[in-house]
């Protein structure tokens, strides 16, 4: 496996990762606000801003959509997945294979989900293990949605919790972790420590103001952290490239939020 920053997944050692799996995880409902984000042509071509080191799809938005845009966008094929009206414990479905991922839709990484706590773990647990190991005969990076939630959490975004997260990446053979924030520079901060060399990242949530939503990853990147994946916080908006702009300077260009919303 070569080293993660000689991989397109980063920047200068930085990760930008623009999600799109929403269209599977959370439905219609999230493109509401903004109808033509439905549209993955958008978001592909919002992804060919120099701030985005990758851009996360499921199988068949990568299969329809990339061939237009693989010299001008690292994919990053996410391999699992679950819909938004399972109703069960926390579970994910896995919808692609890292050979058909690498062979079929080309892609330059690969990304999956566990639910840590869920009483589904441990099925999930070795599919990651799977997959995990099969990436490295790809010689592909391997990012980590490490979202603890099941019916033993009550609160999955605490310090501790979220520090577990961080280190069940690590543990696990994961090159990128990404991990809710905890809500505080400090928190993120004992998560990237248990990280160890694992590249922690922040999972940009819900569309929040600019400048809220730059606070956090200014954190974050004070924290240690690696970067973000975002998704709402980008192609909900109006204009995507001007946020892209501002997070090009946070977190590849160390500058202030202030700055960065000039």
């Amino acid at each position: 496996m070569r080293p993660i920053d000689a991989t397109p997944l980063t920047r200068d050692g930085n990760v930008l990762i623009l999600a799109y799996d929403h269209g599977l995880e959370h439905g219609p409902v999230d493109f509401a606000g903004r109808p033509e984000s439905a549209d993955p042509e958008s978001v592909f071509r919002a992804a060919t801003h120099d701030a985005v080191t990758s851009l996360a799809v499921q199988k068949g938005v990568g299969e329809a959509y990339y061939p237009s845009y693989e010299d001008d966008v690292t994919l990053l094929a996410k391999l699992n997945g679950t819909s938004n009206m399972w109703m069960g414990e926390p579970d994910s479905s896995v919808n692609c294979s890292v050979e058909y991922a690498a062979t079929q839709l080309e892609a330059d990484a690969v990304g999956f989900t566990i639910y840590p706590g869920s009483n589904n773990e441990v099925e999930m647990v070795e599919e990651f293990r799977e997959i995990q190991e099969e990436a490295r005969e790809y010689d592909m990076p391997v990012v980590l949605w490490s979202y603890p939630r099941g019916q033993g959490l009550k609160n999955d975004t605490s310090e501790d919790v979220i520090a577990y997260a961080a280190r069940l990446g690590l543990e696990l053979g994961a090159d990128v972790t990404k991990v809710k924030y905890p809500g505080s520079k400090e928190g993120m901060a004992h998560a990237v420590e248990m990280a160890g060399k694992t590249k922690v990242v922040m999972s940009g949530g819900s569309k929040r103001s600019d400048e809220a939503f730059l606070q956090s990853v200014r954190a974050v990147m004070d924290a240690g952290g690696a970067g973000l994946a975002v998704g709402r916080n980008v192609w909900q908006r109006e204009q995507p490239d001007q946020i892209l702009d501002a997070l090009e300077r946070v977190i590849h260009d160390g500058q202030s939020v202030d700055a960065a919303l000039q």
